[in-house]
């Protein structure tokens, strides 16, 4: 592990990383404003597991294979945009949500917080460009004398994964907090249509991706 303040500089970078929007971003503050702040940090939830899956592959060599390999890299690059592109079609068709709360039985919340789950971990699960990241970033911050630097790797990972936590459910507490605003409600039909917009340019973008590793 490094030191104390390598440590700091490597939390500090991973919250300003987790801050920036993207697909991942623009998915949990998509079902926050549409189902609550509640639905966005299940989906914030979703897209750490999704990390995990990458931490834990990247250690196990998985990651390298993606970064190695072309043939790799653009089936999971391929899956990644095509699911991209549908969830951006299925905001454009989606219907109108009502200006009006209303209560949602549990059984109705639980199955769009286990939906809201799955949307976060398959944005991030099947974006490759997430394996190559980590196997960027997170050696940098293991010193080179370190006796088992798959251990150091994994640990850092986890850590990064965890303190993204705070920051995705901020991401959903600040859309949660503002579908409570009339204005905003009433404005969700032309946000639905502007995420799925960007989710399909999302997803056009990463087709369209060299392997960055190259």
């Amino acid at each position: 592990m490094p030191d104390l303040q390598h440590l700091l500089v490597f939390i500090a970078a991973g919250w300003l990383l987790n801050l920036t929007p993207g697909p991942d971003v623009l998915c949990i503050t998509t079902h926050a404003l549409r189902s609550g702040a509640r639905a966005g940090i299940v989906a914030g939830l979703g897209v750490t597991a999704g990390c995990f899956i990458h931490v834990f592959a990247a250690a196990l060599g998985v990651g390298a294979l993606l970064a190695a390999s072309a043939t790799a890299f653009t089936a999971l690059k391929i899956a990644g945009a095509a699911y991209l592109v549908w969830t951006g079609f299925k905001l454009l068709g989606a219907k109108p949500p009502g200006v009006e709360r209303v209560d949602v039985p549990p059984a109705e919340a639980s199955l769009g917080w286990r939906q809201a789950f799955l949307a976060g971990f398959w944005t991030n699960v099947l974006n490759p460009k997430v394996a190559i990241f980590f196997l960027a970033f997170v050696p940098q911050f293991i010193a080179p004398d370190a006796p088992d630097k798959a251990l150091a790797f994994l640990l850092l990972g986890v850590l990064f994964n965890v303190n993204s936590i705070p920051v995705n459910t901020g991401w959903a507490m600040v859309a949660g907090w503002l579908v409570r605003r009339a204005a905003v409600r009433q404005g969700m039909h032309w946000f639905e249509r502007a995420a799925g917009v960007l989710f399909i340019t999302f997803g056009l973008r990463l087709a369209l991706a060299d392997n960055p590793s190259r």
